[in-house]
């Protein structure tokens, strides 16, 4: 037997920065890299009866900034559940989730009070919870201001100028004196929304903001959004179960089972003769891992049930029908 021992060679060299930095330019910008907010991989597990639920199942998603969506989704899909996580009132299980590169994972109670007064907004559904009853349309607008930057008579004028632009943005500046028992519902919403705008957030957040409206009138608070995006160029994201609200945003992410579904983009073009045009086109989503989730109205028509044939073709995959039924034995 051979008593030789096998002389190790020389370690391998350390790769050097510049390998490090050719091999991160060659995978490719970091996911979310662009993003304002980035969601990856959330799960979200909570406890009832001794049974565990999964409101959320590994969800991604990107807003980048600028953007006008709309998160949709039925009765116990997880928007709710993202909802509470992106405003700072929940933690995911696992996962992570960053707002204009705040680490909502990471933040004490100071850090999440400073994050809800100074980098989002708040829209929620019932307008009791947006404004102060006893204080006007303009006074609850100033309210968040003052919070922020404290007293003094140059401050002061400053909030008031700042409060009597964005009513004067939302057409609510000839209602700015009146309390919210003397507005109707859209007016109290159109309100909320220069309350959510007043320290220049970020992110605006509207929870079901014409949940408890008429469609007239919800058309309105969605122009009053669309102004906000279009002329502050501030971000905002729309919860809502509201299937409709695709035709008021440019970007809709449906959600089905915790996960992203499907996104519908919506894209505006002129014409050589002048006309405006809209095209709406619905995609199915893939996350971080490769799963995409095809929609019931393309799935129950083919009774695509366990699994179907993937066949990679130049420009696209073919999506196939399992034909050969159960695999039985020899």
């Amino acid at each position: 037997m051979s008593t030789e021992r096998a002389v190790p060679g020389p370690a391998p060299a350390s790769p050097s920065m510049e390998d490090l930095e050719r091999r991160a330019a060659a995978a490719g910008p970091a996911y979310g890299e662009d993003a304002l907010i980035v969601c990856d991989r959330l799960v979200r597990v909570f406890q009832a009866d001794g049974v565990e639920v999964q409101a959320l199942q590994g969800l991604d998603l990107l807003v980048r900034p600028g953007e006008l969506t709309a998160v949709v989704g039925a009765s116990g899909s997880g928007k709710s559940t993202l909802l509470n996580i992106l405003a700072g009132l929940d933690a995911p299980t696992a996962g992570s989730a960053t707002v204009a590169g705040c680490d909502l994972l990471a933040m004490d109670s100071r850090a999440r009070l400073r994050y809800r007064r100074d980098t989002v907004g708040f829209v929620w559904q019932r307008t009791s919870r947006n404004l102060l009853p006893y204080l006007t349309a303009a006074q609850n607008v100033v309210l968040p201001m003052r919070l922020r930057s404290g007293g003094g008579l140059r401050a002061a004028r400053a909030r008031a100028a700042r409060a009597g632009e964005l009513l004067d943005l939302l057409g609510m500046a000839d209602r700015s004196e009146r309390r919210p028992g003397q507005l109707s519902g859209g007016e109290q919403q159109r309100v909320a929304i220069a309350v959510a705008l007043a320290n220049s957030p970020s992110v605006v957040f509207a929870d079901e903001p014409t949940g408890e409206l008429d469609s007239g009138t919800a058309g309105q608070v969605f122009a009053a959004l669309r102004r906000a995006n279009e002329e502050l160029g501030t971000t905002i994201v729309v919860v809502t179960h509201d299937k409709a609200v695709s035709s008021e945003v440019n970007r809709t992410v449906s959600i089905r089972d915790g996960r992203t579904s499907t996104e519908t983009l919506r894209h505006t073009s002129t014409g050589e003769d002048g006309e405006e045009s809209t095209t709406t086109r619905e995609y199915s989503t893939i996350d971080r891992s490769g799963r995409l989730q095809l929609p019931p109205e393309f799935t129950e028509p083919l009774a695509i049930r366990d699994r179907v044939l993937l066949e990679l073709r130049p420009d696209h995959i073919e999506v196939r029908p399992d034909t050969h039924g159960p695999v039985t034995g020899a």
